[in-house]
């Protein structure tokens, strides 16, 4: 587990935004449209592409007390799911926060 805690930190570090998704779910579309519609390129760790699925979810669990997908990391904060990363979109509070990125 260690190995796998120090896998989705490094996931995180390494780009402003990060999706943990599923490419079937279409909470995690959601999320990945608001960013296509804000022009802001995002990293996508698909995890029914990958054997350390489960693993993968159980630290996103420990890290932002959910396991479940979308999780949507801005700089190493996370923003929650797809309805949450849709409501900050429209309330104005995600383009305040992207404002904050290194262009």
């Amino acid at each position: 587990m260690p190995a796998t805690r120090d896998l989705v930190n490094d996931l995180i570090a390494k780009d402003s935004i990060v999706i943990f998704s599923k490419s079937y779910c279409p909470y995690c579309k959601m999320a990945k449209e608001v960013f296509d519609k804000l022009k802001k390129k995002y990293s996508t760790i698909e995890l029914d592409d990958r054997e350390d699925a489960q693993e993968i979810q159980d630290v996103l669990g420990e890290l932002t007390g959910a396991r479940t997908v979308p999780r949507v990391f801005l700089n190493g904060e996370c923003l929650g799911g797809g309805t949450d990363v849709k409501k900050l979109f429209e309330n104005g509070e995600l383009e305040k926060k992207l404002s904050t990125l290194a262009h």
